[in-house]
């Protein structure tokens, strides 16, 4: 039997058998049946990645072991990766501090997860003299496994990831700066949880550091994992290698040149020789090295003594000579100019055993 298709009621017929097959296909799917007006508006509206449990913990710090982001479900959350001795986190600080103290009994919780960048800040004893001198009071956790690290896929320290009430990733920031913004988003998403609340404006009021955009002279590390430039010495690196360095006749600027016995590993440098010596020409108004195991070091600029204007947070006076004690291992800043400046840093180390992981400026 032919069907006309130009037969209204057949035309019609048709238009409702398919109308109703889709109306059962789409009730018998997962979810489905559900009115849009059921369904939070989040829901809805939202189509933000979900924030990612912790993984692979090592460590608890200001929380109780076994601590999870379930156990705060319903809050907003602000997830901060850091790492003790990265100077770029250092100066983030501050500020997570001061917006855990306004607006914790609001409804705001961070959790402050310490991802390593080198194996000492994998103990958990460094951590906490850490989040002791920050005056950090948040919850810190150790991802030494990177297992939060990579179930965020991150790759920077520091990062900011600002998740809602409803558990999505609402706000995501790399690095330093930006803070007036992050901050009115943390009021965004709390006045979002409780409309009660009123938070608009009034922004915390912290002393910045200085910007670092007229800095020159990159990061700099004594590892060979990490290098991502030559030594200024035409030795170079040798991995697991006891290596005399002999300093070149004319120094590299924004290089590490070395003079002494110094061993190669993947993280490090370490003195073997008595005394040795790091002398680097650099841009910038900071310097700051990470350092560890036992030292003490001279410091001079362009070869006279630091002045006190020029002096760092963790040098002291010796008679004449400007010196840093190394205890720990962790940040020290060597020298805190004025302005931004080309000079060239010498750094005299004496004693066997002394490590030096990296340069950073400011």
């Amino acid at each position: 039997m032919e069907i006309k298709a130009n037969n209204p009621f057949i035309v019609g017929g048709i238009v409702l058998i398919i109308i109703g097959a889709i109306f059962l296909l789409n009730t018998t799917r997962p979810g489905a049946g559900v009115a849009v007006d059921d369904i939070p508006l989040t829901t809805v509206v939202k189509d933000f990645p979900s924030g990612k449990e912790l993984a692979s913990i090592h460590g608890y710090i200001n929380v109780e072991d076994g601590f999870k982001l379930e156990d705060v479900k319903g809050k907003v959350i602000l997830i901060d990766f850091w790492t003790y001795s990265c100077i770029n986190c250092i100066r983030t600080l501050p500020y997570i501090t001061a917006w855990d103290e306004k607006y914790r009994d609001d409804g705001l919780v961070i959790v402050g997860v310490h991802t390593p960048e080198f194996d000492f800040e994998k103990d958990i004893a460094n951590v906490q003299k850490a989040v002791l001198q920050h005056e950090i009071k948040y919850p810190v956790v150790l991802d030494n496994d990177y297992g939060t690290w990579r179930a965020y896929q991150n790759r920077y320290w520091p990062r900011k990831y600002l998740i809602d009430a409803d558990g999505f990733i609402r706000y995501d920031h790399i690095g330093e700066g930006g803070y007036a913004e992050t901050e009115q988003q943390i009021q965004l998403l709390l006045m979002e949880r409780d409309e009660q609340l009123k938070l608009e404006g009034n922004t915390v009021d912290v002393i910045a550091e200085p910007g670092v955009t007229q800095v020159t002279t990159p990061e700099l590390y004594f590892g060979y994992n990490f290098a991502r430039h030559d030594l200024g010495n035409s030795e170079g690196y040798r991995p697991e290698q006891d290596v005399q360095y002999t300093l070149p006749e004319q120094l590299s600027a924004n290089r590490i040149n070395l003079e002494g016995t110094w061993k190669n590993t993947g993280d490090y440098m370490e003195l073997v020789s008595d005394t040795g010596k790091v002398i680097l020409p650099y841009h910038a108004r900071s310097v700051n090295i990470v350092a560890g195991n036992t030292g003490t070091l001279a410091l001079d600029v362009d070869g006279r003594n630091v002045t006190s204007e020029e002096s760092g947070e963790d040098v002291f006076l010796d008679g004449d000579v400007t010196r840093v004690l190394i205890e720990d291992q962790t940040l020290y800043n060597v020298i805190n100019d004025s302005d931004y400046f080309q000079k060239t840093l010498t750094i005299t180390a004496d004693g066997k055993g002394f490590r030096i992981y990296t340069f950073t400026f400011g």
